[in-house]
Order: C-alpha cells, then structure tokens, then sequence
C-alpha cells in the first residue's frame, strides 16, 4: 500500500514506516503533519486517482528533525573573458515519518464557525443619520434649480422686447434727417458755379 503525496511543491512516494526529507516546513519538532494533497492510492491493488487530487484522502506523518542538505557548488565561468566565480547552497530540509495512509481520513482540525455578526444598534443609527441628508440635499438643489430657471426666463423676455423697439425706430430719424440736408445743400452748390460763370462773361 502506497500513495502519491504533494509536499510544498513536491511529489513523493509514501509507504507507512517510511522517512522522507522534504523542504523545511513550518512545524516544530514532534508535531504531527497532516498531509491531504494526495494524487494517487495504491490499496492491493486497486488504484484511486485523483482529479487531481483525492477529495477525502488523508497522509498523517511526524517531523522528526530540522535539517540541512548537503553542499551543492556552483560553479561559473565564460571563457576568454577572465570570468569565473563560485558560489555554494545548503537547502533547509524536514525529516517526516509517515504514520498512516487512509482513503477516507478525518482530520483532527477542528473546522472554524464563523459566528453570524448582527450589526449593534450604534451602526444602524448611523445608517439612518446618514440617510436623512441626502433627502434634505436632493431638495435643496431641486429648488435652486427652479430659482435659477425663473430667473433665467425673466431676463430673456426683458431683454428681448426693449431692445427690438428701439432698433426700429432709432435708424428711421437719423435716414430722414440725412435725406434733408442733402436736398438743402445741393442747390446751394449749383448756384454759387453760375453765378461766377456769368461774372465772367461780363468781364
């Protein structure tokens, strides 16, 4: 009997009795890990895949001990260019023990309720004072609305009428005047040409 486990990014193949090193888990020492990522169960035989993943399968295991890996060395260079540097990683590691492997395993986390939180009576007061303004406001503007529009129609009819009766008799006087004194002044101009013409005749 087997299973297929995804450990913090990790696939492993777990038998019970089994250690494995995964990466360094937030888990003390002697904790117990319950690990429901499960892929695949193997059951003599009889073989449970997951899409992806198993709903109700369950991996139980105790860290045993922190520890670090073995040194890995880096090393990098780029030919004729008088480049090379070396550098080395240790990767931080967890011992887990698997205890058990179950089909349809029960965790032993209790399940968090929620309690349903009534709004106090406090916040509904301030709901309904900050309701309250906003009627009062809408009012206010629909009334300076109406005041600006009536004001706007009574000074579009004031200034319409005055202003079409004095364009139409301001042009008719000055036209007539003009015609007069053109009539008055040009026989005068005629004339004063005959009679110094016949002044000098005379002569």
């Amino acid at each position: 009997m087997y299973a297929i486990v995804d450990v913090a990014g990790q696939q492993f193949k777990v038998e019970e009795g089994k250690k494995i090193f995964v990466h360094r888990l937030n888990h003390d020492q002697g904790e117990t890990v319950e690990l429901d990522q499960v892929l695949l169960i193997d059951l003599d035989g009889k073989v449970i895949v997951g899409e992806p993943i198993i709903n109700g399968a369950l991996v139980t295991a105790k860290v045993i001990e922190h520890m670090r890996g073995d040194k890995v060395k880096v090393f990098k260079k780029k030919r004729r260019k008088g480049y090379q540097k070396l550098s080395g990683h240790r990767q931080d590691l967890t011992q887990l023990e698997i205890e058990s492997i179950s089909e349809k395993g029960v965790s032993k986390k209790k399940p968090v309720e929620k309690a349903a939180v009534k709004p106090s009576a406090k916040v509904e007061e301030k709901v309904v004072a900050e309701k309250k303004p906003v009627a009062k406001v809408e009012a206010k503007t629909k009334t300076k609305v109406e005041k600006v529009t009536k004001k706007k129609t009574t000074a579009k009819t004031t200034a319409k009428t005055p202003a079409k009766k004095t364009a139409t008799k301001k042009p008719v006087e000055v036209k007539a005047e003009s015609k007069k004194k053109v009539v008055k002044k040009a026989p005068a101009k005629k004339a004063a040409t005959k009679t110094t013409k016949k002044s000098s005749d005379s002569k």
